[in-house]
């Protein structure tokens, strides 16, 4: 008989409706092939709706806060129940950018400079600040945010009102803008999963470029690089994967600029939903959609 497996889904972080979306997609396809599956978005009785239903492992398609950050992940390590994708450390350090650019520099990864706005304590001369560490444009983002929410481009006139927009956050990365490719790599624990590349209709790879049809971001696959630039980049992300201690399936995000790739960040919990990058990329390389979401269950474990 095939694994009993609850679809955690939902949540209460800004990415909830892309994760109902890879919540549904999961369970759909796992029904499809005779798992007995059951959802559902947690709450206060999480706990109690584990121990009731008694799964044999848990798929954690929660993104972005609670979801992926390593909260959702320390509740789950209490039951001793095999869930999904990475565990409470490196959930935490992938999910904060700031922690996360640290271990890339640490390792020798390239990144795009960046300086850590608080706000209330470092407000003060910030555009001299920019222009003498940085330069305009750059790029401003919440420190403990995914799927590019929230996320501006902006320039010297604009700074103030969009950093003032983000002013709930507390905390703010602020990044220097790198142009160029935008190019992401999927990593299965040690194998290569592979590469694909977005080419945005909008000013760059936003939420609306991400998950509206309507925005037509181009996907291009395979990846226009030669063979020493696609081991540089896959090699880079495989080497991030390991150096935050991930588990599972990854995806890194780049930008290639004049012959260099910068890693902007590592997402953890990937998404699955129709117009998702792991899957198009398991695609490619003859891995269907079952076979990755059986492989990621395979995966799941404790104490990760």
């Amino acid at each position: 008989m095939k694994k009993k497996v609850l679809v955690l889904c939902g949540g209460i972080s800004k990415e909830r409706l892309i994760s109902l979306e890879t919540g549904k997609e999961v369970a759909k396809e796992l029904k499809k092939n005779k798992y007995r599956v059951a959802t559902y978005e947690p709450d206060n009785d999480l706990i109690k709706n584990i121990k009731s239903y008694k799964p044999d492992v848990i798929f954690n398609a929660l993104h972005g806060q609670f979801g992926e950050d390593g909260y959702i992940q320390t509740i789950l390590e209490t039951q001793k129940v095999p869930y999904t994708h990475s565990g409470v450390i490196p959930s935490s350090i992938a999910m904060d950018k700031e922690i996360s650019k640290k271990i890339f520099i640490q390792n020798k990864i390239l990144t795009p400079k960046y300086i850590k706005f608080i706000y209330g304590k470092n407000e003060k001369n910030i555009i001299k600040k920019i222009e003498n560490k940085l330069k305009f444009p750059v790029v401003i983002k919440p420190i403990n945010e995914g799927s590019s929410v929230n996320v501006y481009i902006c320039n010297k006139k604009n700074i103030l009102k969009s950093l003032k927009i983000l002013s709930p956050y507390k905390e703010i990365l602020i990044e220097e803008f790198i142009a160029g490719r935008e190019i992401q790599v999927a990593i299965m624990n040690k194998k290569k999963l592979g590469t694909i590349e977005l080419k945005p209709k909008r000013k760059f790879y936003d939420y609306q470029a991400k998950y509206n049809p309507k925005a037509k971001t181009e996907h291009i696959i395979p990846v226009d690089l030669n063979k020493k630039n696609l081991k540089k980049i896959t090699d880079i992300a495989l080497k991030a994967h390991k150096a935050i201690g991930c588990r599972g399936v990854t995806r890194s995000d780049f930008k290639f600029y004049k012959g260099k790739f910068y890693l902007l960040e590592i997402n953890t919990q990937p998404g699955m939903t129709k117009l998702s990058l792991v899957p198009e990329i398991a695609r490619f390389s003859d891995i269907s959609f079952i076979q990755l979401i059986e492989w990621i269950l395979k995966d799941a474990s404790i104490n990760r």
